[in-house]
């Protein structure tokens, strides 16, 4: 920068003995193009003083937006009643004491006094940017300078996206611009309430800057319809923003839910009902059911997305599968059917002996079922097929059990019958060998009377009944 040169005040004496500066032509000192010291003499004297450095001048910097109105305030802390006046950068007088003499008229005049000159520069631009300076014309003459900062928020903020329309799984390129500001601006990306990081480029045009962020974002179906924030941080600007929603094209989400049963087991004669929900961008058109491990059954009713059975049986356990496709791709949602016997009816009992409160109750000889739907828990039937099995079991247990015992009664009944048919063919038995002999008075005569003797030996025959 070259030394600026100004005209350096002479002193005169008033009668009372004090000094006053009056501006003169000549020019008596200069600025250091290299630092902030002023030197100079006039008429005798000389000083050297750097600015701000124990003045009794005031003044603060102003930063202003393009086209608002800045206010430079030039302050004396002890007034001596000394002149006061303002300059532009060019070191041109834009007011002394209350005279303008520059033909600026965006320069109007808000408060003088001893003690203050205040000035308003209404629609500011880039071109009034700079140094002006305040300066108090005593013994020796003071001076201090203020720095007008010119901000231009960015002209215009846009988004540019690679792809209007995504597909799941793709990685799209967005661009966001902040076109001449000054200074140059920070931009920060938002996808719905989370920040992301993208990577800027700053290009410099004369005192403008352009800034362009990119990002590169994957996008799922979770996207879809999320907004993408481009915001600016700029100290011209506050809540400077543009917004882009994305739109991603995905295959179908399939789910198979069940109707019927509600929340029963699938058990063998009932009807069993199925529906298949399926949802994409854009949305499903063509829907269709298969069995994975088998044929269809012909007796399986297949109405667009329901799947009726009304009799189930064995033969149908297998899985079911609901297939759903769009332009994007297909998808599909499975059911494992695994039918169950029929739930087994057993007489009451004529005695039970219950043991606890809980159920199923435990009675003598069978297990009660309950006697409703109602009263059977959900919760019991985690293994259903087990306590089914179960109680075939016990159904089983029973019938051998009575088997045995008919077996076991015949058992006794036929060695009664023995022990007492061969209870009545025990003992002695009797002969005719001494038929007749009963009736003898004496041996001799018992031995002579016996019938049979030894020519009747034929009916001595001895029969076993």
């Amino acid at each position: 920068m070259a030394a600026a040169a100004r005209c350096c005040p002479s002193v005169r004496v008033s009668a009372g003995g004090s000094r006053r500066a009056v501006p003169r032509r000549r020019t008596c000192w200069q600025r250091s193009a290299t630092s902030e010291r002023f030197r100079g003499s006039c008429r005798g004297f000389s000083w050297e003083k750097r600015v701000g450095d124990g003045q009794n001048l005031i003044t603060e910097d102003v930063t202003v937006v393009e086209g608002d109105v800045a206010t430079i305030s030039c302050r004396v802390k002890n007034s001596d009643d000394s002149v006061i006046q303002l300059l532009n950068p060019n070191r041109q007088t834009i007011y002394f004491r209350d005279f303008r003499p520059l033909k600026d008229s965006r320069f109007q005049l808000v408060n003088f006094s001893n003690s203050e000159l205040r000035v308003s520069l209404t629609n500011v631009s880039i071109s009034d940017e700079g140094r002006y300076f305040c300066q108090l014309y005593t013994d020796p003459p003071q001076e201090i300078y203020t720095t007008i900062t010119v901000l231009v928020p960015p002209r215009n903020l846009v988004i540019d996206i690679q792809k209007e329309i995504a597909v799941e799984g793709e990685e799209i390129e967005l661009n966001c611009t902040a076109m001449a500001s000054r200074p140059a601006t920070t931009i920060r990306w938002f996808k719905g309430n989370k920040e992301l990081t993208g990577k800027s480029e700053v290009e410099q045009w004369s005192d403008m800057y352009t800034v362009t962020s990119q990002l590169l974002l994957k996008v799922g179906r979770e996207d879809d319809g999320v907004p993408v924030i481009c915001l600016v941080d700029h100290p011209a600007v506050k809540d400077l923003q543009t917004q882009r929603y994305l739109e991603v094209m995905y295959k179908p989400q399939v789910r198979v839910s069940q109707n019927y049963p509600v929340q029963g087991l699938t058990r063998e004669g009932e009807p069993l009902e199925l529906t298949c929900a399926a949802f994409g961008k854009p949305q499903p058109t063509d829907m269709r059911w298969l069995r994975v491990d088998d044929e269809m059954p012909q007796h399986v009713v297949v109405s667009g997305s329901n799947l009726l059975i009304s009799n189930l049986n064995k033969t149908d356990n297998g899985t079911y599968r609901c297939e759903a496709s769009n332009a994007v791709g297909k998808s599909h949602a499975d059911y494992m059917l695994f039918v169950y016997d029929p739930p087994t009816t057993i007489p009451p009992p004529t005695t039970t002996t219950t043991t606890t409160t809980t159920i199923p109750t435990t009675i003598t000889g069978f297990t009660q079922l309950p006697n409703s739907a109602e009263e059977l828990d959900y919760g019991d039937l985690s293994d259903s097929r087990a306590g089914e099995e179960g109680a075939i079991r016990s159904v089983d247990h029973a019938v051998v059990g009575g088997v045995v015992a008919v077996v076991v009664f015949a058992m006794l009944c036929l060695l009664i019958i023995l022990g007492r048919y061969f209870a009545r063919h025990k003992g002695t038995y009797f002969t005719h060998e001494a038929k007749g002999a009963d009736d003898a008075a004496d041996a001799d005569t018992a031995i002579i009377n016996a019938e049979g003797g030894q020519n009747n030996s034929e009916e001595k025959k001895e029969y076993f009944i």
